[in-house]
Formats: structure tokens, sequence, C-alpha cells
């Protein structure tokens, strides 16, 4: 085994290579073959990602960066979801893609980067989406050069005291600046096709927070002063619903307000980012959390096996 430095946590932990093998697991509890939750076509990405035919959409359980408000808490603290093969991976790739996915869209994927990365030795006919936290080692991201056309960080602070808080990462700013910066370098300006589909590119998130408009501002400001007009597109998203732990935090335990919505979008506007996504304040609803029920994960024998148990009892 070999100590993990995937991340910018660098636990230097010996993960086991599989659920129920020998090893220790660090932040992201997660050994290094995936674990998967759902795999399924899913149209709540922004227009350029899920378009009309949906994303191929890839949920891993377990995260390095730990949220407190996370959506997706299920799976990314309580551990819901099923180990699979590198082999299997790849296999479901094709099998979102034989439903008519316009790309395939690793959602949290941090933790399984050295898996994924072989997983795509072989070019896919789509897109490959990584769609992270933002907290990536720069070291990682290289081993996925070439293997990723579309890069989909969030980038949730500016302010590192909240990150130090909500998301125990104290130099999360620094750490998604970089990592940012990198993924622009492998991909170059963002590219659309004549449907309006992201083929390359950057596209960067981010969630304002109940009460937090001022990092929101900064947030918008690193963007607007490092990137010329064309280079990244930029989603300021709305959506937040008090998930997780939120209710052990009495300013996360509530939706935004409207005027903390109208604040930021004004200072988006004052910025004079224009190439990217806004999402309006009616968004803020769990409707749009995906159901992490195994869909896509099992393969044709295990399913077959799983409904003849479900048919003796």
């Amino acid at each position: 085994m070999t100590a993990c430095y995937d991340c910018p946590r660098r636990c230097g932990t010996n993960r086991p290579p599989s659920l129920g093998q020998p090893g220790e697991t660090g932040v992201c509890t997660m050994p290094l073959a995936p674990v998967i939750a759902r795999a399924a076509l899913h149209f709540g990405e922004e227009p350029c990602i899920s378009g009309s035919g949906g994303s191929g959409a890839i949920f891993f359980s377990g995260c390095s960066l730990r949220c407190v408000f996370c959506q997706n808490y299920a799976i990314s603290a309580e551990n819901f979801g099923r180990p699979v093969s590198v082999a299997r991976l790849r296999q479901i790739y094709g099998e979102l893609i034989e439903q008519g996915a316009h790309n395939i869209n690793l959602v949290n994927p941090t933790h399984f980067v050295r898996a994924i990365a072989q997983s795509l030795k072989k070019p896919l006919p789509v897109p490959v989406v990584y769609n992270c936290g933002g907290y990536e080692s720069v070291e990682s991201l290289r081993l996925l050069e070439g293997k990723v056309q579309i890069y989909l960080p969030d980038l949730k602070y500016a302010d590192n005291r909240l990150a130090a808080r909500y998301s125990g990462a104290p130099d999360y700013f620094e750490r998604t600046r970089a990592a940012i910066l990198e993924m622009t370098r492998q991909t170059g300006p963002y590219q659309l096709d004549q449907n309006g589909l992201l083929r390359r590119g950057v596209l960067i998130r981010h969630l304002i927070l109940p009460g937090e408009t001022e990092n929101s501002k900064r947030v918008i400001d690193w963007v607007a002063d490092t990137f010329p007009p064309g280079t990244v597109l930029f989603s300021l998203m709305s959506q937040y619903v008090p998930c997780g732990r939120a209710a052990d935090f009495p300013g996360l335990n509530r939706t935004l307000h409207q005027r903390e919505y109208d604040e930021v979008e004004a200072h988006l506007f004052l910025r004079g980012i224009e190439d990217g996504f806004l999402q309006e304040l009616s968004s803020a609803q769990s409707s749009y959390i995906p159901a992490f029920d195994l869909t896509g994960v099992l393969a044709g024998e295990e399913k077959k096996a799983m409904s003849e148990d479900r048919d003796r009892q």
C-alpha cells in the first residue's frame, strides 16, 4: 500500500484497495477503488452541461472536503454507495453514453482520482466532466491532463474563515485558486458547440451562502480580475437549502433572502462577468437533489441476484 496524498489534506494514510480490505481511511473515509451511489442521466446542471439529452452523472461516495451543509450528505458524509472496479466504472460510462448522455459527469471524484485516470486511459466519444468542490491538488489534476475536457469546480469561499468553519479547510481559497488555474491551463478557453453544449473548458460555480454576501463578492472579484472575457464560464447559484448539519449552525439554517441574492447579482453585473449563468432564487428547493438508490451502479448479474433475493423474501 502507498500513502495517499491525492488531495490537499495530504493525510498520508494507507487507504485500502477496496472496501473491506486492510488499510486506513483518511478524511475522505474511502478506499482507493471507487464507491458509487448513482449513475444516471441528470438534467439539473447548467444548460451547456445537461443539454436536452441529459448529463451522464456518476455520484461518488465519500468526500475530502466535508462541508457541513452538503446537499449530498447521505453519500458524502454517511458513505452510502456500492464499491465498483475500474472495469465496471468504464462499463458505466458506456451504458450512460448508450442512453444518450451528452457527457460523462464525474460528481465529487477527487478522492478517486487515480482510479478515474486509469478508467480514462482510452478516450471516450463524449466529453468528460470533472465536477468537484474545487479543493484539489494540482499534482493530482495533472494525472487527468488530456483525459478530462471539462472542469466544473466550485469556488465556495474567498474567505478562509468561512472555509475553516464550514468545510474544515483553512487553506481553501489558495488551494482552489491554484487548482482552477491548472484546470484552465489544461483546457484553454471554453468552447461551445453549435447546440450550446460545452465541449471543452472550465465552468466555475459559486453557491451564495446565507448571510455571506461579502464572501460571494470576493469570489466574483477574483474571477473578474483573473480571467479575461471568453476564458471561463461562471455560474452564480442561489439554490442553497439547509442540508446535512446546517441546523447546527444558526447562520446556515435558512434559505437566502431576496435582498442577498439581488446584492450579489448586482455585483456580478458591476464586475462585468457576462460569460455564464444565473440561477433564480426560486431554485432553492430540495427537489433537485437526486435519489441515491444505486440506480445504474449494479452490473447485470448483480441486479439479477438482488431481484431474485427480493422475490424470495
